[in-house]
């Protein structure tokens, strides 16, 4: 779809696509917003019987073209309809590595915790894709209960990652109790969370999810953001919520075409996280969902984009351009190296080669 306009919404009071405190989630709500065209209505039906579709109202607000960085995000298009042989259901292995509901363990020291796999909004990259929507993956107590067994039986894991889905969809009380079985687990020193509900839904960090945060453990959490745009004034209240509170942020991105995939634009969201009190962390290379492949940007695009980046950005914007091995093998660095091949000398960020001399190399 090529829109060149800014979006007209136009809003029926009487319509659910007039309610603004609830997320687009329909055809016809996105079709009265201007998101979509009413002559695509088949495709997008094809499109919602396979992946959930839902835009809060301060995501919504951000978006000036249903074709812009944002809009592209999360507007469903029939474009997801074509799937690319490369493409797999569950692209990084997470359903293999499940030895319990809610828990994925790929790495030794650290396992991943889904709690749910309700989000506030539904990117259309999304690597769970087949996975997540508003009726999904809510773990029942006794899930939980066994994934709290299953981390304590194993010592050598220092660090658990809540993510989902989006733990900060959960109530309160809910988030509460799971920290404090999480806290209570002697050989856990670090908990991290990942969530895009302070850009996507920032109404949601009020005061009583903050309470349910606390902890005497080390505790990160991680917000995904893909362009300067998403930190809204909104956003950026939620941000200063939550580090009052003594909680790092770090952030992470995917690169997507389109979103983010120039020097200005990716620069401009590094800019914006810094600004924003955000450490820059991942840069993802596109994980292979179903129908994501007109999102895709080849590595050597991404790794030219940070060299062009290199001594442009400061340092504290600079993030770990990253590729999730397809299949659950990990993750691995991929971003440009510096380093000539014979050893003994570097490139400057000008890309002019310098040669350097005894130990230094």
């Amino acid at each position: 779809m090529q829109y060149s306009q800014p979006m007209d919404r136009p809003v029926n009071p009487q319509s659910p696509a007039g309610d603004r405190a609830t997320p687009l989630r329909h055809r016809d709500d996105l079709i009265a917003h201007g998101l979509v065209r009413p002559e695509d209505g088949p495709l997008l039906d094809e499109v919602a019987a396979r992946y959930a579709t839902a835009i809060p109202p301060a995501f919504l607000s951000l978006i000036e073209t249903p074709d812009d960085p944002i809009g592209l995000q999360v507007i469903p298009s029939p474009a997801e309809l074509t799937i690319a042989p490369h493409e797999r259901v569950d692209p990084i292995g997470d359903d293999a590595l499940s030895p319990v509901p809610g828990i994925v363990h790929r790495y030794a020291d650290r396992a991943l915790l889904k709690p749910l796999l309700i989000c506030p909004l539904y990117c259309r990259f999304c690597f769970r894709r087949e996975h997540v929507g508003p009726e999904g993956g809510l773990l029942s107590d006794d899930d939980l209960n066994q994934a709290f067994d299953w981390l304590r039986a194993r010592p050598a894991i220092r660090e658990v990652i809540l993510t989902g889905g989006d733990p900060l969809m959960l109530s309160p009380r809910r988030l509460r109790r799971i920290m404090d079985a999480l806290t209570a687990i002697p050989h856990l020193e670090t908990i991290r969370l990942h969530s895009r509900v302070p850009m996507a839904a920032p109404d949601r960090m009020t005061s009583e999810m903050l309470d349910a945060l606390e902890t005497d453990r080390a505790f990160w959490m991680v917000v995904h953001a893909n362009h300067a745009r998403e930190f809204s004034e909104a956003a950026r209240a939620a941000l200063r919520a939550i580090q009052r509170r003594g909680i790092p942020v770090l952030g992470q991105s995917v690169l997507l075409r389109g979103v983010n995939d120039s020097v200005p634009a990716l620069e401009g969201l590094l800019r914006a996280m810094v600004t924003a009190r955000v450490k820059p962390y991942y840069l993802h290379q596109l994980d292979p969902a179903p129908g994501t492949a007109h999102f895709h940007v080849p590595i050597h695009e991404g790794r030219a984009l940070l060299e062009a980046l290199r001594g442009r950005v400061t340092g504290l914007a600079w993030p770990t351009y990253v590729l999730d091995i397809p299949g659950g093998h990990g993750k691995v660095p991929i971003g440009p190296d510096y380093i000539g091949p014979a050893g003994d000398s570097v490139r400057d960020p000008n890309g002019v080669r310098r040669t350097l001399g005894g130990d230094v190399l």
